[in-house]
């Protein structure tokens, strides 16, 4: 008697699941509403690499400190592959241990404060400060490079993210142009100082600020005036990895603009100077 009244209450359990999943699809399908989807992606070679918003965001900063220090783009496809292994590229506080941040890197381990740790910029200096500590990095197998830094149990698992990081370090260092591409939702307005402080922050280049629109000289990076357009790509593209938290709408380079709405490059009405980057901010 006990068995048929819980499979019973089973019964009406799964029923009323059943009618509220029911109900949730008719309202979706009778307001045509579609699931939303946040996403960015680098392609290389014909294959998009997928992250989440947060990611590209880290990512991001991770290419800006490498563009600022004129490090290459190999220090980066080692840096974003190292993140991505530890922390899944995301700012965590917490770890095994007294392990934090990006690298997951240990207070105890002379890596920094706790607060050092946990302040993103302090830890991705520190990962490069370390890295090109390393004799001959730029040609080592990665799963050697990071394991010189990071120390890891396991230093077989940074090869499993070398393909992926390849193209985001290529696209944020301006070598795969147009290959960063983002779709997100509709922003709230943008606070320009807030947008200056972040291009601070990553890539120390001019920038100026005015109804609406930042405009950014990449050829002053290191090599910048040897290379603007690629790495007018590489600050374009950084914008459009960190569009989520500049609250950017549209970002033009050379003859493209990537927009928001589309959440890809199209061509554009008028071109940028080589080396100069324009965002357009919500709101």
């Amino acid at each position: 008697m006990r068995r048929r009244r819980h499979l019973a209450a089973v019964a009406v359990l799964l029923g009323v699941l059943a009618a509220a999943t029911t109900g949730v699809v008719t309202w979706l399908r009778a307001h045509d509403v579609a699931p939303e989807v946040q996403r960015c992606a680098a392609a290389l070679d014909g294959t998009p690499w997928s992250l989440t918003p947060e990611q590209a965001d880290s990512a991001a900063l991770l290419a800006g400190t490498a563009l600022r220090r004129g490090l290459p783009a190999r220090a980066v496809t080692i840096a974003i592959a190292t993140a991505l292994q530890e922390s899944g590229l995301r700012n965590l506080d917490h770890g095994d241990l007294d392990s934090l941040g990006l690298f997951q890197q240990r207070p105890s381990q002379g890596w920094g404060t706790p607060e050092q740790v946990l302040d993103p910029v302090h830890a991705t200096n520190a990962f490069y400060d370390a890295l090109v500590r390393v004799p001959g990095y730029r040609d080592l197998p990665i799963t050697q490079a990071a394991q010189a830094v990071q120390r890891s149990a396991f230093p077989q698992a940074y090869a499993q993210h070398e393909a992926g990081s390849r193209a985001w370090a290529s696209a944020l260092t301006g070598y795969t142009p147009g290959a960063v591409t983002c779709t997100l939702p509709s922003p709230a307005p943008a606070d320009p100082a807030a947008a200056l402080a972040r291009v601070n922050r990553d890539l120390g280049v001019p920038a100026t600020a005015a109804d609406g629109l930042v405009a950014l000289d990449a050829s002053a990076l290191p090599d910048g005036t040897a290379h603007p357009a690629r790495l007018g790509w590489a600050v374009g593209q950084w914008a459009v990895a960190a569009a989520q938290a500049l609250r950017v709408t549209e970002v033009r380079v050379g003859d493209r603009v990537w927009t928001r709405t589309a959440g890809s490059w199209s061509p554009a009405a008028h071109a940028v100077a080589a080396g100069r980057v324009e965002l357009v901010l919500a709101g």
